[in-house]
């Protein structure tokens, strides 16, 4: 009898430890979660003030490009995409009277992808290559943008 209540209690502590071990484990591992998360939100850019301007949209439609072709590939693939500005009363007649240039810079940016490449990204990618490319422009260019942000309107990848 006694050897079984040794075996028993053995098992019981074997059990015992091992329950406190997970728990430490699930602490440990939600406090490293709480941790990263806090340095995601430190690292986040800081969100843009909203302003109290009206906010006007110009629109650059119909920007379409032939893609790269893949090697080995005979069939020509097109995107076709249309630009949403986003801007305000003092920018609006700049930004119109930019959009040639900033329809080339779209069509050099768009052009650069082949198929896989344009069929694999999202709306959201578009608009954060095409805001990037701008920023670029106007900065090499020593110019300030006339507009905020780039939005994509449709997107057609054939």
């Amino acid at each position: 009898m006694n050897s079984k209540l040794k075996m028993i209690l053995g098992v019981f502590a074997v059990v015992l430890v091992a329950a406190g071990a997970a728990g430490g484990a699930m602490m440990y591992m939600k406090s490293q979660e709480a941790v990263a998360g806090t340095e995601k939100t430190a690292h986040a850019e800081p969100k843009k003030e909203k302003s109290d301007k009206p906010v006007k949209y110009v629109t650059l439609d119909k920007v379409i490009v032939m893609l790269k072709r893949s090697p080995n590939e005979t069939v020509n693939h097109y995107l076709s995409t249309d630009l949403v500005l986003a801007t305000d009363d003092k920018g609006e007649k700049e930004t119109k009277a930019h959009l040639p240039l900033l329809r080339a810079v779209a069509v050099r940016t768009l052009s650069s992808h082949t198929l896989a490449e344009a069929s694999s990204m999202t709306v959201e990618q578009y608009a954060a290559q095409l805001n990037k490319t701008f920023d670029a422009s106007y900065a090499s260019d020593d110019r300030e943008k006339p507009f905020g942000e780039v939005m994509i309107g449709k997107l057609i990848v054939e």
